[in-house]
C-alpha cells in the first residue's frame, strides 16, 4: 500500500497552479449543547490540491457532509482555519460570503434541492441568475449544460416529472453551469445506474479538473473510486488517512443516509 502524507501548508496562502485549492487546519464543528451536544468534526487537517479530484469516504455519521458544508461556507466552523483558493469565509461579511460562494463554488446536494415550481432549465440557471446574468442567456446556457448530462430533451420538465436519476443530473448541471473553481458533491452517483454514473463522473472530472479547479466528492459508491486522484478516509469526525492507492479504501457502506455527517 502506498499512502500520500498530508502536506501541511498555509491554507490562507495564494493558490497557484498545482498548489492548495482548499486548506483546512484544526477544523471543529459541534451541533447542539449540553446532553444533546454532538461533535461532528474533531480537528480536521486536510489539503485538496488544485487540479485534483478528492473523495471523502467513511461510515455514515463520520462527518463527511459536515466537512464539505464547512468548506463550501454553508456551515460555520467552531474553530480552526479553512480557506478556499486563499479566501477564508470567516473573514468575510455575509454579502462577501454569498458572492464568493456564488461565483466560486458549485454544490451538488444529496437531496438535490430542486425548486418544484421551476423547470429543469430554470433550476440549472439559478446560479447564473444569482450572479447577475440576463435571464435569456442564463436559461440558454442551462439548456446547453442539460444536454451535456443527457437531459437536453427534458429542459422544460418540472422536477416532479423526472426520475430520481434525472433529478440528480439536473442538480449536477446546476453545480457546473457557472464554471465554479471548486465543485463539491454529496453522493452524486447514488441514484444513477453504473453506465450513467461513469458518464457523469467522466464529465465532472473533465470539467472540474483544470489546473485552477478542484473537485471534492463524498461517496459510498465504490464503483467510482477509480476516478479519484486521492481518497481521504474519515471516521468519528477525523481524517484518518489520505491515500492515492484505491485498494487501501475500505468497502463502501450500504447505508447512504447520514445525519449531521
Amino acid at each position: 500500500m502506498t499512502s500520500t502524507t498530508i502536506e501541511y501548508q498555509n491554507p490562507t496562502a495564494h493558490t497557484s497552479a498545482g498548489g492548495v485549492a482548499v486548506g483546512c487546519r484544526g477544523v471543529t464543528k459541534t451541533y447542539g449543547s449540553g446532553d444533546a451536544e454532538v461533535t461532528a468534526l474533531r480537528g480536521i487537517d486536510l489539503d485538496v490540491r488544485a487540479g485534483e479530484l478528492m473523495m471523502l469516504v467513511g461510515p455514515s455519521g463520520c462527518g463527511k457532509t459536515t466537512l464539505i458544508s464547512v468548506i463550501a461556507g454553508i456551515l460555520d466552523r467552531d474553530a480552526g482555519e479553512c480557506a478556499v483558493f486563499g479566501r477564508d469565509f470567516s473573514r468575510m461579511s455575509q454579502r462577501e460570503k454569498t458572492r464568493y460562494r456564488g461565483e466560486t463554488i458549485g454544490f451538488v446536494f444529496q437531496a438535490f434541492n430542486l425548486l418544484p415550481t421551476l423547470t429543469a432549465a430554470e433550476n440549472v440557471a439559478i446560479p447564473l441568475l444569482i450572479n447577475g446574468a440576463a435571464r435569456g442567456g442564463a436559461v440558454g446556457k442551462a439548456r446547453d449544460m442539460l444536454a451535456r448530462v443527457g437531459l437536453g430533451d427534458r429542459a422544460h420538465s418540472l422536477p416532479s416529472q423526472l426520475s430520481g436519476g434525472q433529478q440528480q443530473r439536473v442538480a449536477i448541471a446546476r453545480a457546473l453551469v457557472h464554471d465554479p473553481r471548486l465543485i463539491v458533491c454529496d453522493e452524486p452517483t447514488s441514484a444513477l445506474d453504473h453506465e450513467t454514473g461513469h458518464k457523469v463522473m467522466e464529465m465532472l472530472k473533465s470539467v472540474a479538473l483544470k489546473h485552477d479547479r478542484a473537485l471534492i466528492i463524498v461517496t459510498h459508491d465504490a464503483r467510482i473510486f477509480e476516478f479519484a486522484d486521492r481518497i481521504a478516509r474519515m471516521d468519528d469526525g477525523r481524517v484518518l488517512s489520505v491515500s492515492d492507492d484505491h485498494r487501501a479504501t475500505p468497502a463502501a457502506s450500504t447505508d447512504e443516509s447520514e445525519t449531521k455527517s
